[in-house]
């Protein structure tokens, strides 16, 4: 820094430092010398001593191996610090005064050589440039700011991205968004007509609203979190859900499970991400019906009818819709469908169930006389119960709650009255209703492919409670194809006997009094003959269970020696063991029964 007599501050930056450390050798050279003057004094009088003095012993001894440690103080000490620097060489320099015309010349680098400020560019700048230039942001500093969740994105960040881009993740993240809602987030100097043929990659057209479409929110190779079903069996149930909005703004979730076969939690999501529940009612489409947009648009809502008329053509295929499950437009009436109350629903049922009251009775009594007719099993009694005003309330409510083939309740199983909508009596039975055969008729396709769903089952797992077995067959139709034949409907009733009928028996487990299971979990099937050779071995474990709900290991291996001689190896036990039960505790259990 220079400050001149013309008013002018100049500032040379320093690039570098050099540090210069003095020396006082000279010192110790004339302390050398003095001292060397005293002892040449002293040696003249002390010669004749130093003569007279014996030879002395010299101890000669050789250093240590010095180890890492030691070494590592060593080279950190005071002492070694001082010794390198003394061994540093020096550099010699050529001093030049300051008259000299070196030191002149020198100094004229100092002062600004421009007669103007101005020319020079790098001071033309505003503060926080200059800032950013006096201290730059560090490569460290970049790399421990805090990363955003992958899941969340600022709106600044959507914006760099490409248009396509920004709609996906803004309609899989709202899943329903008015056009106008839509144009508003991407801003005002987004074409609307790019935005319009975006928006139709991915989403659907319901109600004048847009909604994601079900291959973007579930992904070729993912499942259900609930369920685990495949997702392109996720994606025909929420299309379901999808069209009966484009019908209606109201949807019944009994029906939907009833006709996509899916859990109540997944068609739960499907609901929640387009509607809201309403008490008595229903589920409600969550935004009102955008009819701006479709005066406006006629050509993208005459494309997106277009759509989803292919759509309904593909459900009523795969799910076997009925002229009753679609809904009806009156002739010369083109909008939605009119709502329809709970209570206006009740009365419809209690009517039809009346009407129905009659062919019924008469039915039920047919079905007697035909079971009077028919040979009874010994030790087998039929119980017959009258009809009811309350069976008749339980026909009423059945009508209202639609037809449920597969019963998943843990309070469902054989004390259900009705199985598939019929009467227990008719389900079972090997005659036609409305000239259609019963799905539980020996012989039939769907009798016959129940049965090697079964035989297929307990081949793999030897030991089954009957809500597990529910559980694996729901598993089983969400894998099957579309229109397959299992999908017209088996009742527990049919499930259950088509397990007796593959050669297995039902265990008759002792639950204790306060166990937690439900009827479906106690009741316990056991395939009997596998063909192999420890048939023997599992007959003998079943019939030890029969009679106790939880067993010692000693207790199993005596009675298997007992049973099946003293040749029984380890390996075969373990093997039985295996197959048929779970240890818990240090009792074992048949698969299934243990409450943890």
């Amino acid at each position: 820094m220079q400050l001149r007599s013309t008013g002018k501050l100049h500032l040379t930056p320093l690039h570098g430092i050099l540090q210069l450390r003095p020396s006082f050798s000279y010192l110790d050279k004339a302390d050398a010398k003095h001292r060397e003057r005293e002892a040449a004094n002293e040696a003249g009088d002390s010669s004749q001593d130093e003569a007279e003095e014996d030879v002395k012993q010299i101890t000669v001894r050789f250093s240590r191996p010095e180890s890492e440690q030691a070494r590592q103080r060593r080279v950190q000490s005071y002492e070694f610090l001082q010794k390198k620097h003394a061994e540093e060489p020096w550099v010699h320099l050529h001093y030049h005064g300051l008259r000299d015309s070196r030191s002149e010349h020198e100094r004229q680098y100092l002062l600004c050589q421009g007669s103007s400020g101005v020319e020079n560019t790098e001071l033309v700048k505003s503060p926080s440039e200059y800032l950013m230039m006096l201290m730059p942001p560090s490569q460290e500093e970049e790399k421990d700011k805090p990363v955003a969740p992958s899941n969340v994105l600022s709106m600044a960040q959507l914006r760099t991205l490409p248009l396509a881009d920004q709609i996906k993740i803004l309609m899989k993240n709202v899943k329903v968004m008015p056009f106008a809602n839509l144009m508003s987030l991407l801003g005002p100097s987004v074409d609307s007509v790019a935005v319009l043929r975006g928006i139709q990659k991915v989403a659907m057209l319901v109600q004048g609203n847009w909604v994601v479409k079900s291959d973007i929110l579930y992904p070729k190779d993912s499942s259900s979190p609930h369920s685990g079903v495949p997702a392109e069996v996720l994606c025909r149930g929420r299309d379901f859900v999808m069209w009966k909005f484009t019908q209606s703004r109201w949807v019944v979730r009994k029906e939907v499970a009833a006709v996509t076969k899916l859990c109540a939690e997944d068609v739960k999501d499907f609901l929640e991400h387009m509607a809201v529940v309403r008490i008595n009612k229903g589920w409600e489409f969550i935004l009102p019906c955008d009819g701006e947009f479709i005066k406006k648009h006629p050509d993208v809502v005459q494309r997106q009818h277009m759509l989803w008329t292919g759509i309904q053509a593909k459900l009523e295929k795969v799910y076997n819709l009925v002229k009753e499950t679609m809904p009806k437009k009156p002739d010369g009436q083109s909008g939605p469908a009119g709502l329809v109350s709970g209570d206006q629903r009740v009365q419809v049922a209690k009517t039809k169930a009346q009407q129905n009251h009659a062919f019924l009775e008469r039915e039920l009594q047919r079905r007697k006389e035909q079971m009077r007719a028919s040979t009874v099993l010994p030790g087998v009694q039929i119980k017959e119960e009258p009809l009811s005003e309350e069976g008749e309330e339980e026909d009423e409510q059945e009508a209202e709650d639609e037809e449920e083939p597969m019963d998943t309740s843990p309070s469902g199983g054989l004390n259900s009255r009705l199985a598939n909508g019929l009467p227990a009596g008719r389900a079972a039975g090997g005659d036609s209703f409305n000239g259609h055969p019963l799905p539980g008729c020996a012989g039939t396709p769907v009798a016959q492919e129940l049965r090697a769903f079964v035989e297929a089952t307990f081949q793999r797992q030897f030991v089954l409670t009957l809500s597990e077995l529910k559980r694996l067959f729901n598993l089983h139709l969400a894998s099957l194809p579309p229109g397959h034949t299992l999908f017209s409907g088996i009742s527990d009733r049919m499930l259950q006997d088509t397990v007796l009928a593959a050669g297995c028996k039902q265990i008759l487990v002792p639950f204790p009094p306060q166990t937690a299971a439900s009827p479906d979990e106690q009741k316990v099937f056991a395939l009997w003959e596998s063909g192999d050779m420890s048939d023997q071995h599992r007959q003998v474990l079943l019939e030890i269970f029969s009679k106790n709900y939880r067993v010692r290991r000693n207790m199993i291996q005596s009675r298997l020696t007992q049973e099946c001689g003293e040749d029984l190896s380890k390996q075969e036990v373990d093997k039985v063991l295996k197959d048929c039960c779970v240890s818990y505790g240090g009792m074992w259990y048949l698969k299934g029964t243990v409450q943890s």
